[in-house]
């Protein structure tokens, strides 16, 4: 029996609200920990680009105001 004939006959409130809220019931913990897990990755990829920046920033000008030459290395 395929999905669309089990649902065939029935109210258009079953298909498009009781069909939801009852599949976001049963999983709304995993989908409430997968979208927390993608956001945290987001936030730790965004910070590490500031974080590398910030640094490739400070290097620069460190390098910059130390004059253009190395031979203090």
């Amino acid at each position: 029996m395929a999905v669309r004939e089990m649902f065939t006959g029935m109210p258009w409130w079953v298909k498009w609200i009781a069909v939801p809220v009852i599949a976001l019931a049963v999983f709304g913990g995993l989908i409430t920990s997968i979208v927390w897990f993608v956001i945290s990755v987001l936030f730790k990829v965004l910070l590490f680009v500031a974080l590398v920046g910030g640094l490739v920033f400070l290097v620069r000008k460190f390098m910059a105001s130390s004059g253009s030459s190395r031979e203090d290395w």
